[in-house]
């Protein structure tokens, strides 16, 4: 029996109305029309963050509306087989299935996992859902496994978390970007026109243990062996004291902590670095001469940097450089860092978050408690603690002690977590799964219930992008007639389960109306943002305490969020990967994205101009790493780790490290990446060590 059957749809304009809105994939969240007529077509818009460009993957999105891959109907598994249901037996199903199991194991037999393609309204009811109607503190999302390092940093030195604390735009200003574990020329096009200033003064500088395309446009590329970056950032820093750069005016007004840090910086000279990196001291003195004699500087960081044991840290010690040239706060220059989801900074705000609740509110916090149970009309001592984070959540569950049934919105947990064969081995051991997608993606396969639930121009949202503007992402088009938004997922759900009809709207604007008063007051405070503002093109950067506010673009202009007002030094020491390479795993792996595919795949993957272009997983070795291990251009490689193996097509890469391998994580079965990664957790951001593990590799038996 079939799973998905044709699209049938009302389109909500006509070809004289087309519809301004967002790119569904990454953070940058670029500017396109969409024609108001079937079938859709996606037109590229004048918009700060894109300037009328688009990637490959925002030219075709329109491509996944009507794709036959879309789910039509509730699905639910009888006798071994997802077969379609309506919508009143499934929702009714899943109430009595979850109600049996908590009644049973109590409230936290029940896990919620979300994710940072989710809008603010979603990701807001999600976490509502969770601690309201289910009572349970079981609640995490995916991006946890993207950004959540780089926010910890930034809340330790600035007081605050948000990725750009400028507008993107400013960056055209620079003569000297230093670009720390991001490949923006695939993962972001758009966003390479920034650096056009600074790559023009030569003073464009990318940290990646490959020669990616960015660092291709590069006048400097250091190539750091893998997990090794905090080391190359002590050492420049090092530098940057050793040459008289370090700027101690701003250091005496505005920062904290310097002595402290200094004294692990010490003994970081740049000839010490070089031999635990490979990036030569010489360069490391340029880098450091460069930065200094920018007008304007900025130094930027993305998940290389992030992804590691010790990815907090790491980030720390680019914050520490950073801080030490008086770049944060101060007028054309800083530091910020890249998101990489969709909604991966709003996601994080309000309340999808094990630790969190609404406006960036720490769920421990006695006053945070009893400001969102007072707008939820709930006491305050009714709202479940911190739970577990993503992987440990997953590692937990249908184990004795953890969760016996989860409900999964946006995120393809069986592609996308480390240790990924471990992940579908637990998520097969639940008594009930319920996934709610657009797709019957790997994970909603293993599912017990799948809901069809809308997409981008199906509904209205707000996402919130890379430098902290909130988006009006406009409904074009009907769904699908029998699919419905995750907001009335959630809302049927919630009913069933005994709460008032009034307290989970399924109507996106209602929803945010709520989640501004839940915000007030919070670090993210979206209280003054409304959509009529949105509507009007107001561009509004949080925090916007009031519907007179102007918004926030440059935060820290005159203070950190810190009480004193000031940043703070982090002192921070190298420690190296989790997981180095030994006689058994000889080499190291590092994972990330190529330029036609986004996360785990299951959306580009259904594109055919994306996924004609790169059909399958492959691997990125040096000449010589292929030549020991006997392979030749095009061979099919198995590539191991202490975890599990997987397949890849070989391709020689000349300016690969010799020590290392690369592989895109956007392929599932036996072709996931994450079926080798590491799922060593940093201690404070709970994000686990995607960029590096151990591996070794050899021709797949029996195939060439």
């Amino acid at each position: 029996m079939t799973l998905t059957a044709p699209c049938t749809r009302q389109v909500t304009t006509d070809a004289r109305d087309p519809r301004d809105t967002h790119c569904p994939y990454c953070a940058l969240q670029c500017g396109m029309t969409l024609s108001g007529a079937e079938p859709v077509e996606v037109r590229p818009r004048r918009f700060p963050v894109n300037d009328g460009g688009l990637c490959q993957k925002g030219w075709t999105s329109a491509a996944l509306l009507d794709s036959p891959a879309r789910l039509t109907t509730p699905l639910v598994r009888v006798d071994g087989q997802l077969r379609p249901a309506s919508w009143d037996a499934a929702l009714d199903l899943i109430a009595a299935r979850l109600s049996e199991i908590r009644a049973r194991h109590g409230a936290d037999g029940v896990a919620v996992f979300g994710g940072g393609g989710l809008t603010n309204e979603k990701a807001y009811l999600l976490g509502k859902f969770a601690r309201v109607a289910l009572g349970t503190s079981q609640v995490d999302y995916n991006g946890r496994f993207c950004m959540s390092s780089a926010a910890a940093a930034g809340i330790r030195a600035f007081g605050l978390d948000r990725g750009l604390p400028f507008p993107v735009t400013d960056l055209a200003g620079a003569d000297a970007v230093l670009l720390v574990g991001a490949n923006p020329a695939e993962t972001m096009p758009p966003f390479t026109q920034h650096l056009r200033g600074a790559i023009q003064a030569g003073g464009l500088v990318v940290v990646d243990p490959r020669r990616t395309p960015t660092a291709e446009r590069a006048s400097m590329h250091l190539a750091p062996a893998p997990g090794t970056d905090l080391a190359l950032s002590l050492g420049i820093l090092h530098a940057v004291v050793a040459q008289g750069h370090l700027d101690e005016s701003y250091l005496d007004k505005r920062t904290s902590g310097f002595a402290e840090a200094w004294r692990i910086v010490a003994s970081w000279w740049p000839e010490r670095v070089e031999r635990v990196t490979g990036v030569s001291a010489a360069d490391q003195r340029r880098v450091a001469a460069r930065l200094a004699a920018a007008r304007n500087a900025y130094v930027l960081t993305a998940r290389g940097t992030e992804q590691h044991a010790d990815g907090v840290n790491m980030v720390s010690g680019w914050i520490n450089l950073a801080l030490a040239l008086g770049l944060p706060g101060t007028p054309g220059s800083g530091y910020g860092c890249l998101t990489g989801q969709g909604n991966g900074q709003g996601g994080r705000e309000h309340g999808q978050k094990a630790d969190q609740l609404p406006g960036y509110r720490k769920l421990d916090d006695p006053a945070a408690r009893e400001h969102v149970a007072a707008v939820w009309g709930v006491s305050p001592d009714s709202l479940p603690g911190p739970g577990r984070s993503a992987y440990e959540l997953l590692d937990a569950l249908g184990t004795e002690a953890g969760p016996k049934a989860m409900l999964v919105f946006g995120s393809n947990v069986s592609v996308s977590a480390p240790h990924s064969g471990n992940v579908a081995e637990r998520l097969s051991a639940l008594d009930f799964l319920v996934v709610a997608d657009l797709v019957l993606s790997e994970t909603a396969a293993l599912a017990d219930v799948v809901l069809p639930v809308t997409q981008w121009a199906e509904e209205d949202g707000t996402m919130t992008n890379l430098e902290g503007r909130v988006l009006l992402r406009r409904k074009a088009i009907d769904p699908p007639d029998e699919v419905r938004t995750d907001l009335a997922v959630l809302a049927g759900l919630a009913t069933r389960l005994g709460q008032p009809v009034e307290a989970f709207p399924a109507d996106a604007e209602a929803v945010f109306t709520e989640l501004r008063t839940a915000s007030a007051g919070g670090a993210a405070d979206y209280s003054g943002i409304s959509y009529d503002r949105l509507r009007a093109g107001e561009a509004l950067y949080w925090p916007v305490p009031g519907e007179d506010h102007p918004g926030t673009p440059r935060m820290f202009l005159d203070s950190f969020a810190h009480p004193d007002g000031r940043a703070r030094f982090v002192p921070v020491d190298h420690t190296g990967p989790g997981e180095p390479p030994d006689a058994e795993f000889p080499l190291q792996a590092t994972t990330g994205r190529v330029l036609q595919h986004y996360q785990s795949g299951a959306q580009t993957r259904l594109v055919a101009e994306l996924n004609t272009v790169v059909p399958e997983a492959y691997v990125e070795l040096h000449p010589d790493t292929a030549a020991r291990a006997g392979l030749a251009e095009g061979d099919l490689a198995e590539i191991t780790s202490r975890r599990g193996s997987t397949t890849a097509r070989v391709r020689r890469v000349p300016s690969m490290r010799p020590d290392l391998v690369f592989l895109p994580f956007h392929f599932p079965g036996a072709q996931r990446a994450n079926l080798l990664t590491n799922p060593a957790l940093d201690p404070t951001s709970r994000m686990p060590e995607f960029k590096v593990c151990a591996v070794r590799i050899s021709a797949k038996e029996g195939a060439r």
